[in-house]
Parts: structure tokens; sequence; C-alpha cells
């Protein structure tokens, strides 16, 4: 399976902390943006991912996180020309796809829980025989969410868009898993009023074929977007409050990296020594250390 991290657009909610750089650029506490939904691919165990995003950006993104063979993985860049939506994100990756099944990561959305790597690998199982899964994080109030209704055997009824009157409270968030058709299904959908490619539409054409499940994000897992100030800014009160009081730093690609066997304790060493300077530094030589 291959993954994609879409970080386009403008950020405009952000602005004008975005006219300048790009909103997965900026930091969430003590990392940037990025590192939360590529931490998320990695703990699913999957090493080949697209990064796509501007082309005013992406050299950014390229002298961030190179070629990501100092993390064990292959990370490849392509441009989006235009904000077309979520789906397009297929067409846009259609090549580096080939043949293989998918994992989509929006690159706004912070994700943190113990047993987060097995159910994303759970999820990835799902797919093998053909299908999609989406995710459903419950929230107290999903009316400006994508909301899924379900069966017993988490099979989706329904998926509808900010609904008035919701008809589950498991919010869709950013994260969605795919069979090789979803590339053809993207090529065929309609764009919006807003002439764009809802994720929305890949969505109910895998539910008319009797082929959409969705993965429960239970109690123990947290989901955090961050389109706004304000919701940056609760993002990166929760990472600090987590990693104070537990000790663990979340979404630290370098320790992923090695505590999945994609890097030795060796690399790891290298890696924190780099950067020695700050916190998250020596955070990672102390991982080594215990290595």
């Amino acid at each position: 399976m291959k993954g994609i991290i879409l970080a386009g657009g403008t950020g405009s909610r952000l602005f004008p902390n975005t006219i300048v750089v790009s909103k997965q650029l900026l930091p969430v506490y003590d990392k940037p943006l990025i590192y939360y939904p590529l931490s998320v691919l990695m703990l699913a165990e999957i090493r080949e991912i697209l990064i796509i995003s501007t082309e005013e950006a992406l050299p950014h993104y390229q002298k961030l996180l190179q070629d990501g063979s100092r993390l064990g993985l292959s990370l490849h860049y392509a441009v989006q020309e235009n904000p077309r939506g979520l789906a397009d994100a297929f067409l846009v990756g259609e090549e580096f796809i080939g043949s293989d099944s998918v994992c989509l990561a929006l690159g706004d959305n912070v994700f943190y829980g113990q047993n987060l790597s097995l159910l994303l690998q759970t999820a990835k199982r799902r797919v093998e025989s053909g299908g999609a899964v989406v995710f459903g994080c419950m929230v107290k109030d999903p009316r400006e969410f994508g909301v899924v209704e379900f069966d017993e055997q988490n099979r989706v009824i329904s998926i509808e868009e900010k609904p008035l009157c919701p008809k589950s409270n498991y919010a869709v968030p950013g994260l969605y898993i795919y069979d090789n058709q979803v590339v053809e299904i993207a090529k065929h959908i309609q764009p919006s009023p807003r002439e764009e490619l809802e994720i929305t539409s890949v969505n109910n054409e895998y539910l008319k074929n009797g082929k959409l499940t969705v993965t429960l994000m239970g109690r123990g897992i947290s989901w955090l977007d961050t389109g706004s100030p304000k919701s940056m800014y609760k993002a990166s009160s929760f990472v600090k409050t987590v990693q104070e009081m537990q000790g663990f730093y979340i979404a630290c690609i370098e320790e992923i990296a090695w505590r999945k066997g994609f890097i030795s304790t060796e690399q790891l060493r290298r890696l924190g020594m780099q950067l020695s300077m700050t916190d998250y530094g020596k955070y990672i030589l102390s991982i080594a250390e215990e290595g």
C-alpha cells in the first residue's frame, strides 16, 4: 500500500499566517504540522509516500523531509496546480499509485492514541480484498463535519456533509483507505457546484457498490482538526500537555521510524545529534540511549 499526504490549498482560514508559508509547515507546538499525518502513515507501516502541494510550497517540503531515506522511507513530490478538491489527489498521484491500494491523509489532521497503529493496520487489511475504509470518530456536535451512519457490521449506510440532523455522532476525519479502483472512480466523478472533485463523491461510489466500511476510533484515540487559528492553538496545547505529562512525544517521526524497524539505533542517534540543541533532539537521543 502507498500513502498520499494532501498539503495543498491556500490555507485562507489561517491568513495572515499562511500568506507566505504553507499551512502544513506551521508549527503545532514543537514540530511542523505535516509531521502529524506523516507519522500516521508511518504507524500504518506505509513507507512509500507522495506529498502533494503547490508549486511554490513544494521546495520547502523537499528541504524539510528530503527523499525520506534518513527515515527509511521513499518520499515523492507532486504539484497540485489548482485546489480542485480532495479526490484530485488520486488523479495527481495516478502514476505514483500504479497498481497499489492507497491511504490518503489530509495534511491538517492530528491523531493520537495508544492503539492507533493496530487500528490502522487492521483497516489496511480490510481493503486487501477490495473496497474502501473510512474512519469514524465520535464528536459532541457532528453538524460541522461529514457524518457516517453504519450498521452492526460497520457497513456504511450513508455519509452526509454537515447535516442539520445527523444520523450518528461519528464524524469522518481526513483519513481514507482505498483499493486501486479509486483512481478510475476519481476520473469519472462530476465536479460539485463549487467546481471541486469531492471525496464524498468517491465514498458514495463505493457505498453504492456495497464496498464501503467504517473503522471506529474509540475513546482512546484523539483527533484534532487544525483548520482555524483557534484549533491550531488547541492542537498545540494538547500536544504540549500530553508530552509534558507522559514524557513521550507525539508524531516524533524519527522515533517511529526506529520503533518500526525502518532505521537502526545508530541512525536514530545521528538524527538526534543533528537536533541536539533542542528538546526534540534531546528526546531522540534519550530514546537512542535506551535502545
